[in-house]
């Protein structure tokens, strides 16, 4: 799918929550594009349980039904500053280390930068992280087992959290929806939660990695608190008053001046 794509379906997701409600022959206008367009994205949102498609329009999904924001939509936002973020969180990695790496695409962006990297045994519950590494022919990889959601890429539910019981690893790089001061990291997507918490559980050191916009802010559902946080990775952009407020572990990583907002 091209980046427009994501963007239009971002930009429709915004349009949606703000409002309250939006009128697929408006949405249609608004973005220049026909209704057969439309309705595709809507689709997709729809599925991804981010909206309600009701007759002539959608509603926001109600929190309880939110799922996740699709992988071509996350992919396009804050795409630079994910790319540095990822850069950042491999130089933690040695070579020879076992790394955990958590779904969605700034975990890809970890991924990628941790193929520098010789000899890592890597443990992933997300098929486009998973893809990413296989193509560094000195990496043992292991994918969870566990259901998967088809709109994120990744695998869920008991047989993923089976998978990581047991294990330990030097490092587990958990991706976020939402990290706060008090409320610590959450995500909107319940169906993650005792998968992220398993990772958290088998590894020595943990590392959040997530884009300023996400600080600040709370989601649905918690995962951990900052106290079981080893390194928090973000951008610049946090201002630096709010900065004090997540601790020792915070690392502000200088963003790209053209970072997409």
């Amino acid at each position: 799918m091209s980046e427009s794509s994501a963007d239009r379906r971002r930009a429709i997701l915004e349009n949606v929550r703000a409002l309250g409600y939006a009128g697929a022959g408006e949405l249609a206008r608004t973005f220049c594009v026909d209704s057969s367009t439309i309705r595709r994205d809507l689709a997709q949102l729809e599925r991804a349980g981010l909206v309600r498609r009701t007759r002539g329009g959608v509603l926001p999904a109600d929190p309880a039904e939110a799922v996740d924001t699709p992988y071509d939509v996350r992919r396009a936002q804050h795409a630079e500053a994910k790319h540095v973020l990822g850069q950042a969180a491999a130089e933690l990695v040695e070579d020879g280390q076992s790394v955990i790496i958590d779904n969605g695409s700034t975990m890809y962006q970890v991924a990628q930068a941790l193929r520098r990297r010789h000899r890592l045994t890597v443990i992933t519950n997300d098929l486009m992280v998973a893809l990413c590494m296989s193509e560094h022919a000195t990496h043992q990889l292991h994918m969870t087992g566990g259901v998967l959601l088809d709109t994120v890429y990744t695998l869920v539910g008991p047989g993923a959290v089976a998978s990581l019981r047991g294990l330990h690893a030097d490092w587990a790089f958990l991706g976020a929806e939402a990290v706060h001061p008090q409320a610590g990291v959450t995500n909107v997507n319940v169906v993650e939660i005792a998968v992220k918490q398993a990772m958290i559980e088998a590894a020595e050191r943990v590392v959040v990695v997530a884009d300023s916009s996400k600080l600040g802010r709370r989601s649905l559902a918690p995962v951990c608190g900052l106290e079981s946080v080893h390194a928090l990775i973000t951008d610049d952009r946090l201002p630096p008053s709010e900065r004090t407020a997540y601790g020792p572990a915070l690392r502000c990583v200088p963003a790209p001046a053209d970072t997409h907002r």
